[in-house]
Order: structure tokens, then C-alpha cells, then sequence
């Protein structure tokens, strides 16, 4: 019993973790000098982990996205390890793989960091549809948030296996009792989560403003 109450509050805390994370990450707006852009790599991969664990919840239909993201922040992160001081800015890591032609060829940090992007996309429509309609079908709300972040840079093969693994989310209800507290209510959940939506948004939109700069906004996979 002390055991599932501990579980539960570690779950709750992982939007409130999220808030807090997203009040130290510095917001790039449309119009802004892209190239002096900041935008802090410890806490971007602090997020991103985060919203790794929320997607975890969801079960075996987001094994293949969770792996991705897994992937991509352990290739940022071993980057950051390389040189601290100069790859604590994700903006200057492409400006860099920019200029020597590298950004859009391999396992470059680029794209790991414009499929992070994706995925924090997706997961940020996921939770929008769920705050706004808690009668939502879960399976329902992860099709539509695929199909408006993801579907467009997947290839077949990624976008057959979705369709396959769709009918494997749980229901509404289970996924929201997993992200809330024992002590917390529907409602108190719902706000937490749409303060969440409304900072992670506009991150967002500055994260893509700068992928466009750099050209890197239309990368598909395979």
C-alpha cells in the first residue's frame, strides 16, 4: 500500500516536473535573431524524459516512439558530455553540424533534436485533447495527435506499425489514473495539465521557427 502511494505521487509529479522545467527554458519567439537563440540542452533533455515517462503509460503502441526518443536524447546527451560548455545551447549544436554539412546526413544531433521536437509535438496535442474532452476515447486522442504531429514525417513502414499498435492504448480513464496523485482530483489534474499545454506550446512554436531557419523543418524519415 505504501508502495502504490509513493508510485502515485512520483506519477503526479511528473507534469508539475515538466512546469517547472519548461519555467527555466528560454522561450525563441517568431521574429527573434535565430542564431543568438538559446535554447538550454540539460533542460530540454530534462523535458524530454519527462514526457518519456508520461508516454510510457500509454504501453506497447508507443514502444517504437519511446525507443526514438530514447535514442535521440542519448545521442544529445553524449554531445553535451563531449564539450559542456560550448553544446549547453541546442542552437548552437546546429549551427555547427549547419556549417560543415552535416545536419541532415547520419545520426546527426540535428535530427535527433528535430524528432525530439516531434515527439514533445505529439505528446503536448495528446494531453490538449484529453484536458479539453476527459470523455475522449484514448485511442481516439493518440490517432488524432499521431496523424497531426507524426503521420506527416513518417514513412509507411512507421505509420503501418502505429496503425498495428493503436489497438493497444488502454482506456481513457486507466491512462488518467496513472498520471494522477491519490490525492489529487480529475479536475485538479486537468488544470495541471493544460497549464503544461499552454507553456509547452508556445516553446514550441519557437523550437520550430528555429528548425525552419536552419532548414531542418521538413526532415522525413524513411
Amino acid at each position: 500500500m505504501k508502495q502504490k502511494k509513493s508510485t502515485e505521487i512520483r506519477s503526479s509529479s511528473e507534469i508539475i516536473s515538466a512546469i517547472e522545467e519548461l519555467s527555466v527554458l528560454v522561450l525563441v519567439k517568431p521574429g527573434d535573431n535565430h542564431e543568438a537563440a538559446l535554447i538550454p540542452t540539460k533542460p530540454f533533455l530534462s523535458l524530454c524524459y519527462l514526457i518519456l515517462q508520461v508516454l510510457d503509460k500509454i504501453g506497447p503502441t508507443m514502444a517504437v516512439l519511446r525507443q526514438d526518443m530514447h535514442q535521440n536524447i542519448k545521442r544529445l546527451e553524449m554531445v553535451l558530455e563531449l564539450n559542456p560548455s560550448l553544446n549547453s545551447n541546442l542552437v548552437e549544436i546546429l549551427k555547427t553540424e549547419t556549417s560543415e554539412g552535416k545536419a541532415k546526413k547520419g545520426a546527426s544531433c540535428s535530427k535527433a533534436f528535430v524528432w525530439l521536437t516531434r515527439s514533445l509535438d505529439f505528446a503536448s496535442a495528446l494531453l490538449q485533447t484529453l484536458s479539453r474532452d476527459s470523455e475522449t476515447k484514448m485511442e481516439e486522442a493518440v490517432e488524432e495527435a499521431y496523424n497531426i504531429t507524426l503521420k506527416p514525417w513518417h514513412g509507411w513502414i512507421s505509420s503501418a506499425a502505429f496503425r498495428v499498435a493503436l489497438k493497444l492504448v488502454p482506456d481513457t480513464k486507466t491512462f488518467t489514473d496513472l498520471l494522477k496523485a491519490s490525492d489529487e482530483t480529475y479536475d485538479t489534474q486537468t488544470e495541471k495539465i493544460k497549464i503544461f499545454v499552454s507553456l509547452l506550446g508556445p516553446f514550441l512554436e519557437g523550437i520550430h521557427c528555429v528548425l525552419k531557419a536552419y532548414d531542418l523543418d521538413k526532415l522525413k524519415s524513411t
